[in-house]
């Protein structure tokens, strides 16, 4: 047994001094490619690729794990890339072009497929590129730039389908009957509201980008309809920002502002005879205008004031539930982001296509994950509530200012949700329980 003990501790100390060694190897290499670099040296290649990188479509994730799923497992595959098989297979017709390179005489390209999949698994996990490295066998180098390809392709050929912001009045309309079937709020045209993606700091950024919450960020403002589908996407926006900033120099305000973007006319309310204008809705931090409207403030409310507060945070609730759905399907998302910014704003686009295309081909995916309510009209918490979510922008004023006729328009407002024209059976109850 002495014996025994010895040879393992001998064992051991020759693996200790030989990673020592290995460690001293590496770090010395590091020194000589810095000064290579310097000078303006370029030393050839230790390995064009390394052996067991090579031996990818034996054991690789791609070809041995995913195919298996593919035809043995639809669950599995779905929960492990985030979509199912059929879709996964149209996405792979629509982008191959866009992501196909050539094979040359030096190396294999990395096939479409392999590149859709590697993409997926990094925006449904958050996995470093080295940890995908060794699970797909692809050197982490080549999968930073598959993924900032792919995701480019994905906002190349989806993004002006998928999330297209209406510009006549027949699909403003259409939107704003959404609202009214579903939310009982007429004349919504969307909800607003903006989250924090995480990042690290970047170089030279001071506090730029560090928000009042105590990391650095960048932010995604989002216009969301009826059905959790997004309509307008604004990101890249410094974390150090409130959203009411952010709000007043998007390219949306200034469209509405504008009146180019085919907002209807104003119409009356359903069973009065008084032209309402068409509206969004947001929360306390945006200015109020005739075309925004938000809660009453929380203090001193009366009984009318808190149900106009319920009935608008009742719709408003798409936007909580759209990007819920969005972060526990693409949760890379929700971890510290150690990517240049742009190829941030990338992610974060691809992924919000990734969400329309999803849901408009499969509207009842990911439902468990949304807020219900049960036949009483009380809420029953979504999934999506029970996880780690992107946090909410800062809710302060920013200087905005309540128009006066907005605030007129907002009485108005709160008059028709308690009369018998706008009000609906439950609303007194669910103010008396909260």
């Amino acid at each position: 047994m002495e014996a025994q003990a010895v040879s393992v501790l001998q064992v051991c100390a020759v693996m200790d001094r030989e990673m020592i060694e290995y460690a001293g190897d590496v770090v010395q290499l590091e020194v000589l490619q810095k000064e290579d670099r310097r000078r303006g040296i370029r030393r050839q290649r230790r390995w064009w690729v390394r052996d067991w990188l090579s031996r990818r479509s034996l054991y690789g994730h791609f070809d041995i794990h995913v195919q298996e799923l593919r035809l043995e497992d639809p669950i599995a595959f779905r929960n492990f890339l985030r979509i199912d098989r059929e879709t996964f297979q149209e996405l792979l017709y629509h982008l191959e072009d866009h992501i196909t390179k050539k094979t040359t005489r030096w190396r294999c390209a990395v096939s479409p497929g392999m590149k859709r999949a590697l993409t997926l698994r990094f925006l449904a996990t958050g996995d470093s590129y080295h940890s995908l490295m060794y699970g797909f066998r692809v050197a982490h180098n080549t999968i930073s730039g598959i993924v900032v390809e792919v995701c480019q392709a994905i906002i190349d050929v989806f993004e002006a389908q998928v999330i297209r912001t209406p510009t006549e009045p027949k699909e403003w309309l259409e939107v704003a009957e959404q609202f009214a079937t579903r939310w009982q709020f007429p004349h919504t045209l969307g909800a607003l509201d903006g989250k924090h993606i995480a990042i690290k700091k970047p170089n030279k950024a001071g506090s730029t980008f560090f928000n009042y919450k105590g990391f650095h960020s960048i932010v995604l403002m989002a216009l969301v309809i009826a059905n959790y589908n997004f309509r307008w996407v604004q990101d890249g926006d410094v974390g150090s920002s409130s959203d009411a900033q952010i709000w007043n120099r998007c390219d949306l305000k200034e469209a509405v502002q504008a009146g180019v973007i085919g907002i209807p006319d104003p119409a009356p309310l359903s069973g009065d005879d008084r032209p309402m204008p068409y509206f969004l809705i947001g929360d306390d931090a945006f200015g109020m205008e005739t075309w925004l409207m938000k809660p009453f403030a929380r203090r001193g409310l009366s009984h009318e004031e808190r149900i106009f507060n319920y009935r608008l945070s009742r719709a408003g609730r798409v936007v909580e539930n759209a990007f819920g759905i969005f972060a526990n399907c693409f949760r890379c998302l929700l971890q510290t982001l150690n990517l240049e910014i742009n190829t941030v704003s990338q992610v974060g686009r691809a992924c919000v296509c990734f969400h329309n295309f999803i849901r408009t081909r499969n509207p009842a995916q990911d439902n468990n994950l949304i807020d219900q309510e049960d036949e009483d009209h009380n809420l029953v918490p979504g999934a999506w509530r029970n996880y780690v979510n992107l946090e909410d922008m800062e809710n302060i004023r920013g200087g905005n200012v309540d128009g006066r006729e907005a605030k007129q328009q907002r009485i108005y407002l709160k008059h028709y949700m308690n009369s018998p024209a706008g009000s609906v059976p439950w609303q007194d109850r669910m103010v008396r329980l909260y």
